[in-house]
């Protein structure tokens, strides 16, 4: 059976006016289209669904089991459409993993810039470091994940960011008075922690150098953490060129060797969920806004 839906929402329509000059200006049809429409759909259904009783217009037994069927039809198809619409247009929760300094120092700003853009999107930050962001976004958990680390997954789709330079660095103070030579064996090397992505990085940097650090001291996973100790004398570290901008210029950190290995920031999501609105447009977003130079570039491994 092959019914329009054009005729049962005029059967609907007609059936809740009981008055075809009522229902006629609701559906902008003149009275005889509608006569048709009803005549037709009789036919097809090889039922009278409508039938006077002196001046009043009244729905037979077929008539208000068919308008049972169409109100159902009707809500079902307003379901759709709505749940259409809401993948056309950003609505429900975006969970964000990155980095704790990351989600303080600089999320907030792009988020609430988000927000204004799109209003029925909640956005929820999850404060990991790159490995652990990496995972929750797999386990669906996080629908994106900002790190500051390579990510070869083919089953996760990367929104490159930025290439970022490391430096290996320490107080001005002492980079003043010792060598190089004389920092690594006098002073202890500040590092991330173990599960920490930079750490390869790091690992690599001292294996094709040649150098190898005396003693180590674990701060954690925060740029802003190891960049205070190496600001107290605590020791040298390696560090992105961008948290430590300000320093250079200000002449309290010294850059004693540059890194090899870049520093590469993406913002990740599962493949097959690319084309949800949320994701779609907040990697969009992150992306215009990051080569907009709206200095969101600081991260944590």
């Amino acid at each position: 059976m092959g019914m329009e839906l054009r005729k049962l929402k005029t059967f609907q329509v007609v059936a809740e006016e009981l008055n075809l000059t009522k229902a006629a200006k609701k559906l902008t049809y003149s009275q005889p289209t509608i006569t048709l429409q009803i005549q037709s759909l009789e036919k097809e259904l090889n039922h009278t669904l409508f039938t006077r009783v002196g001046k009043k217009t009244m729905l037979t037994t077929a008539g208000i089991k068919l308008k049972s069927h169409v109100d159902e039809l009707f809500r079902l198809i307003d379901k759709m459409e709505k749940e259409m619409e809401e993948l056309r247009d950003p609505s429900g929760v975006l969970t964000i993993a990155a980095s704790e300094y990351y989600c303080q120092m600089h999320l907030a700003t792009l988020i609430k810039e988000y927000a204004d853009e799109y209003p029925e999107v909640k956005v929820s930050l999850l404060p990991l470091n790159s490995i652990h962001a990496i995972q929750s976004v797999r386990d669906e958990v996080a629908d994106i994940a900002v790190i500051a680390s390579e990510c070869d997954d083919v089953h996760l789709e990367k929104t490159f960011l930025e290439e970022e330079q490391a430096y290996v660095v320490v107080s001005t103070k002492i980079g003043q008075s010792l060598s190089f030579q004389d920092i690594i064996s006098e002073h202890a090397f500040i590092s991330y922690n173990e599960d920490c992505s930079f750490s390869k990085i790091i690992a690599h940097y001292f294996q094709v150098s040649g150098h190898r650090p005396q003693s180590k001291i674990t701060v954690g996973g925060s740029d802003e953490m190891i960049k205070r100790a190496v600001l107290n004398g605590t020791g040298y570290a390696i560090l992105g060129e961008n948290v430590i901008k300000q320093e250079i210029a200000d002449g309290t950190i010294t850059i004693l060797d540059r890194v090899p290995n870049a520093i590469i920031t993406s913002a990740i999501n599962v493949k097959t969920r690319s084309e949800e609105p949320n994701i779609m447009t907040f990697c969009k977003f992150l992306k215009n806004r990051w080569d907009a130079g709206t200095g969101l570039v600081s991260h944590q491994s």
